[in-house]
């Protein structure tokens, strides 16, 4: 396994250098969003930030302010991103997204999306909010907070070696795909022939 750091935003042939199974260590800056962030970019309205070349990360946190009025993460885990497969596709690319970031793994829709506009997607660890919220630096903004409320909200997040696997690279290729295949063909295995 190689461990690559990679600073966003990302070069399309930065992208296209990594491979399913690279362990990658992000800094710069990404973007939290989930459902509502999805579905509003799929329908091809504005955003009041340029994602372009970044990452989005599939992750409602948990975000206080302090008396100074500014916002510290306390939990950014991963959330489920087969919920964002009908938008996916459309969001990498309409938008120039490089890394798509959350858990559980995406469907074909975005494999190809991935293939053709050169993008991965990273699988960060479930379980782990805490950890990962200490790879935050910084807050560097929100937007669409009042439209979406907290955790659906588009949180700018300023990160440093923030950890995550690829999963699918821009090749075509998928773990996740990968693993089912040969979970399918061992459950086969086990059962024997049919009678």
């Amino acid at each position: 396994m190689r461990e690559i750091k990679l600073t966003l935003p990302m070069t399309e042939e930065q992208v296209r250098s990594l491979k399913v199974g690279d362990m990658v260590l992000l800094s710069g800056v990404m973007f939290t969003g989930r459902d509502a962030v999805h579905k509003h970019l799929f329908e091809g309205k504005s955003i009041p930030v340029d994602i372009s070349g970044s990452a989005i990360y599939h992750c409602g946190p948990v975000v206080v302010k302090d008396e100074n009025g500014e916002w510290s993460v306390r939990a950014a885990g991963p959330t489920t991103s087969t919920r964002e497969e009908p938008y996916q596709a459309t969001v990498i690319e309409k938008y120039g997204i490089r890394a798509v970031i959350g858990k559980g793994g995406m469907g074909s829709k975005t494999l190809t999306a991935c293939k053709d506009f050169g993008c991965v997607y990273l699988h960060a660890v479930g379980g782990a909010a805490q950890v990962l919220a200490e790879t935050v630096k910084k807050v560097r903004g929100v937007s669409m907070l009042e439209e979406f409320g907290s955790p659906e909200a588009i949180w700018e997040l300023e990160v440093v070696d923030f950890p995550a696997l690829v999963t699918i690279d821009a090749h075509g290729n998928s773990l996740h795909a990968e693993i089912a295949a040969s979970s399918e063909q061992r459950l086969a295995e086990v059962l024997g022939p049919k009678k």
